[in-house]
């Protein structure tokens, strides 16, 4: 482990032992990708809201938490899915996706074939795209390219095997290429890219301190 994920986890470490300023260093390197996340489960309009319900719970069970700086992205995943789920459930639907794809952006990859994806992927019609796909498959691509999991937290995050988790991600960012190619010609956004949260650093300023959440 190094770089940032060195560093996010050291963050983790230090807000579990109360530490406010690291605790806002960890929601500043997550909160984007898991916003981005929660927005492809409800929609625009609640997104902001479920999110922040989601960090309440965060703040709250952090002291529990065990594990690195991956792990923690998973955990974190699964309480806002979660929250959204609720969300869902009380709401009674799943809503169309869209607004802003601000999140999906400037994220670094680590292939060619990832670039691909991600330039695919951070385009200003994405989260529209994505709510076209099966719910399976969205989830499925946003966890994997957008929040940055690997397979194996995926699948814990979605309670499914790894497999599925994988198939249901190639399966989507297929049928992205295919929505894409409607529009634009041929697209190949290729296979699904084992990312990590490249997006920003753990040492910036300016997110809600543990207390005020």
């Amino acid at each position: 482990m190094q770089g940032e994920d060195a560093e996010l986890t050291a963050a983790i470490l230090a807000a579990q032992g109360g530490d406010e300023s690291a605790f806002r260093a960890v929601y500043r390197a997550v909160h984007p990708r898991l916003l981005g996340y929660t927005r492809s489960l409800v929609g625009e309009f609640d997104a902001e809201d479920v999110t922040s319900e989601a960090w309440l719970q965060i703040a709250r069970d952090i002291e529990r938490f065990s594990g690195d700086a991956d792990r923690f992205r998973g955990w974190a995943a699964t309480i806002a899915r979660n929250r959204a789920l609720d969300h869902i459930r009380m709401r009674g639907r799943r809503p169309a996706v869209g607004g802003d794809e601000t999140e999906l952006t400037g994220r670094p990859a680590d292939s060619d074939t990832a670039g691909e994806a991600m330039e695919a992927l951070s385009t200003g019609r994405t989260m529209a795209l994505i709510a076209q796909l099966p719910q399976d498959q969205a989830e499925a691509v946003v966890l994997r390219v957008v929040v940055g999991l690997d397979a194996k937290s995926a699948a814990e995050t979605l309670g499914k095997r790894p497999g599925a988790v994988r198939t249901a991600a190639h399966r989507g960012l297929k049928r992205l290429a295919e929505l894409l190619g409607t529009e634009n010609g041929p697209a190949d956004l290729g296979g699904v890219p084992p990312q990590r949260n490249r997006s920003c650093g753990v040492t910036q300023s300016g997110a809600p301190t543990q207390k005020d959440m």
